[in-house]
């Protein structure tokens, strides 16, 4: 059976890596991805929907695809969609911070309610595996609202009954972002100078290259469980 992804949070270091790494596999004949705004990026492989996600959950996707099918090149996509003859993945690396945010209320719209209703309307389309980029300290029992989020979003993805679901926690992330965060520039400094001291690996800064690696790697795997948790040791070697 013949493979499509559908990805969200592609403008992303991880979620742009995830795209490229996407378009090398030849697993996928085509890569859906969602975002607010049009990307600069250009594949044969890769079908853009630009999209509010307060609306996400009315969106008929087959129906957004024909009004861009004018060439008729997404036929296939649109009958695979329709005729569930297509092998669904989704992958969501969507996520914010609380300073662009602007508030935790904003903040949890955007990491947890937009997430889930992301998996959601995946799991409707007939979205066999889902993928999600979490964060290494997330703990729905946390004092910290960061980690507590993220934690429940991993909870409330258990609760959709994917086939597979895979949480990717990875500790911090080094890569090219389009903007400068302060604050992950000297989280990346203290871990790596706490890695070459030998202590506490795991939280090792981590490319978002080998999260997207590992990623893919795992959805195209014959997973043995369900569920699983990879930790940015787990993707180190990828």
């Amino acid at each position: 059976m013949k493979k499509a992804a559908i990805v969200t949070g592609a403008s992303g270091l991880v979620g742009m890596q995830l795209l490229h790494q996407l378009f090398s596999s030849k697993d996928y004949q085509y890569i859906v991805a969602l975002s607010r705004r049009e990307l600069a990026l250009k594949h044969s492989k890769l079908v853009q929907v630009v999209t509010d996600f307060k609306e996400l959950p009315q969106i008929n996707l087959p129906e957004k695809l024909r009004e861009k099918n004018m060439g008729g090149d997404l036929n296939s996509l649109i009958t695979g969609l329709e005729t569930s003859s297509l092998e669904l993945h989704g992958y969501c690396a969507l996520g914010t911070t609380l300073k662009q945010a602007g508030s935790k209320e904003k903040f949890r719209e955007i990491d947890h309610d937009y997430v889930i209703d992301f998996a959601s309307w995946c799991k409707k389309l007939g979205t066999k595996k889902f993928l999600y980029v979490s964060a290494l300290g997330a703990d729905k029992d946390s004092k910290f609202f960061y980690n507590r989020v993220k934690g429940e979003i991993e909870a409330d993805l258990k609760n959709i009954s994917f086939d597979y679901l895979g949480i990717f926690r990875p500790s911090v992330l080094s890569g090219n972002r389009r903007e400068s965060r302060l604050g992950e520039e000297i989280g990346r400094v203290v871990m790596n100078a706490v890695a070459f001291l030998g202590l506490f690996r795991k939280y090792k800064p981590i490319e978002g290259v080998k999260v997207a690696k590992c990623m893919v790697h795992h959805a195209n795997a014959d997973n043995a469980e369900k569920f699983e948790i990879l930790f940015s040791k787990d993707m180190q070697q990828f």
